[in-house]
């Protein structure tokens, strides 16, 4: 989509629509620098039931089973589970109340991360969401927020979320793997996944999406529980995740990166959509 951070500031309402029939017609630029968190939002919401919406064709169901992730998650159910690695440990269960689960997040200690954060990353959007959005990690914008995908990353992703009619407003509930920011924004590291992931597979079963979109590689092979395995070969398929749908795709930092894989992001939208409106068998 080409244009200025000044027609999409006139016209806010559009730029959902126009980003949309510019994926449909196989584009995909789409220029966010001088845009704000809260008016990234407000096309979104503006931008809501605008146009039509392209139906996908049906893509496969995926047989692999989850090993890793239907598996007990660790220092769940267990008074030990990782938390031997680390400097914190869980209570032997999680609560099962939202506001009981958040308030030990954020007093959280299990793995070295807490040292340098500045606040704990829980998650936005209304926890009754049809859909919940899984990442990977904070970044510096998300440290001094508490607010996971407040850069430009999180407003592409919102822009990209309101062409199939959804928003965090309303409709969409968003998470990370990690709750603290690795230093650099470096990957998470295995032991740092085994300690804080019990906090979002618990919000998982609280929230009780309709769907789950993974984005990026660390929570696709979390929830497929395939470990290792490449994310594009993750990709065309709807996976299980304990009963509930869920589909992979690049996480929004890596479509700012490489261009090319926004038409793939699209598609995997498509396909989420058709999940979430009942429209795959």
């Amino acid at each position: 989509m080409s244009g200025s951070n000044r027609s999409i500031e006139r016209s806010p309402q559009e730029a959902a629509r126009l980003l949309r029939q510019r994926l449909e017609m196989g584009g995909g630029e789409l220029y966010l620098d001088g845009m704000t968190r809260e008016e990234a939002l407000e096309q979104v919401s503006r931008a809501k039931g605008k146009g039509t919406r392209q139906r996908p064709t049906a893509a496969p169901t995926s047989t692999q089973a989850p090993t890793q992730a239907q598996s007990p998650a660790p220092g769940v159910g267990s008074s030990t589970g990782g938390a031997a690695k680390s400097s914190g440990a869980l209570p032997a269960v999680l609560p099962d109340d939202y506001a009981g689960l958040r308030e030990i997040a954020l007093e959280c200690t299990r793995c070295g991360l807490a040292s340098g954060r500045t606040q704990v990353v829980f998650s936005d959007g209304p926890p009754t969401a049809r859909l919940m959005v899984v990442g990977e990690a904070p970044g510096a914008n998300e440290d001094a927020s508490g607010v996971p995908f407040v850069g430009m990353a999180g407003q592409f992703l919102d822009l990209l979320l309101a062409t199939v009619e959804l928003s965090r407003k309303d409709s969409v509930y968003i998470a990370n793997v990690l709750k603290c920011r690795p230093p650099g924004n470096r990957d998470p590291q295995p032991e740092e996944i085994e300690a804080c992931s019990p906090f979002l597979l618990k919000q998982i079963d609280l929230v009780k999406p309709r769907a789950l979109l993974a984005v990026g590689s660390f929570s696709a092979r979390l929830l497929t529980g395939r470990d290792g395995t490449a994310l594009g070969k993750l990709r065309g398929a709807v996976h299980t995740y304990h009963g509930v749908p869920l589909v992979v795709t690049y996480h929004p930092a890596a479509l700012l990166r490489n261009r090319r894989w926004i038409r793939s992001f699209w598609d995997d939208l498509q396909l989420l959509r058709s999940v979430i409106d009942g429209d795959h068998a």
